[in-house]
């Protein structure tokens, strides 16, 4: 069938620590798992009033007070540790970082982790007062996260890069090491009609983070044709389901990657708890549909 798998949410809990994220870093690659997914939050306001849109109370719930480690940091710590696997960002809320920093530090994990093994899954956010935490204007937080995509791709690609855009800027400078191949695969993240739009006109990939949302699929690849763009190089991932005798359907409605919980965030229950699980659903599940 060809479907790839990723391990999400791998950075939480326990296993943001450093012996128990290496364990399950490595018996991910062992069981055929082609990624291994982080999330992000730098930090996580106590009375906040935004609303998280992946549950019912517009509350996070347990990830709220949970130690959620730096995704870039945690990467670079199990690519040590790991030989193949991809190491992806689900995601990396773009608009919160300097572009120019970031690009540098992705494309040195990329290269000392053996290239072609970095996804960085984006997100322009939805936790207004986190922004606000970090200094970080919250209503342009869509343009500003495409700026910062096409700056650092131009930081990536170009020997000698410039770029001009609203809120970034530079001109003829170095920025090395290179990503290999001058790039890092952009995976666009999010459940509405932006975010498919987006990941249409700049994406290598898209996940919507919940189901399997075929409309929004349709949206990207109309975003995409919009702009000379194939829509079917585009990688679609989605959230696997609780049952495996669904994932010939996903298959069917055009999904590449499945992506598995390891840990609950959001009121989403994990499919898989331990190292030994990951094993397990690699043996009962990814041998069959890989």
């Amino acid at each position: 069938m060809g479907l790839k798998f990723g391990l999400r949410y791998a950075s939480l809990g326990r296993f943001g620590q450093g012996p128990a994220a290496v364990e399950l870093a490595q018996a991910a690659e062992e069981a055929g798992f082609d990624s291994i997914w982080t999330v992000e939050h730098v930090v996580v306001p106590k009375a906040y009033r935004s609303r998280y849109p992946y549950s019912a109370d517009g509350r996070m719930g347990i990830i709220e007070d949970f130690p959620i480690p730096d995704p870039l940091i945690w990467m670079a710590y199990v690519a040590s540790a790991t030989t193949t696997i991809k190491l992806g960002t689900a995601i990396l809320i773009v608009p919160q970082r300097n572009p120019v920093v970031t690009a540098k530090a992705l494309a040195t994990l990329d290269d000392m982790a053996g290239g072609n093994r970095v996804l960085l899954g984006i997100g322009v956010g939805w936790l207004e007062e986190e922004f606000d935490a970090i200094g970080v204007p919250f209503g342009d937080r869509g343009p500003r996260t495409d700026d910062y995509v096409k700056a650092m791709q131009a930081l990536w690609s170009e020997d000698c890069a410039s770029y001009d855009g609203k809120f970034v800027s530079f001109s003829d400078v170095y920025c090395r090491p290179k990503p290999a191949g001058g790039r890092i695969p952009i995976i666009v993240g999010g459940d509405t009609v932006a975010a498919a739009r987006r990941a249409g006109r700049l994406g290598d990939g898209y996940f919507p983070a919940r189901g399997n949302p075929t409309a929004l699929y349709d949206e990207m690849r109309r975003a995409a044709e919009a702009v000379g763009r194939d829509p079917d190089a585009i990688e679609i991932s989605a959230a696997a389901p609780a049952d495996a005798d669904e994932l010939g359907a996903l298959a069917a409605a055009g999904v590449h990657r499945v992506m598995v919980p390891v840990t609950g965030a959001g009121g989403l229950a994990p499919l898989v708890k331990t190292p030994e699980e990951v094993l397990e659903y690699g043996r009962r599940v990814i041998e069959r549909y890989a």
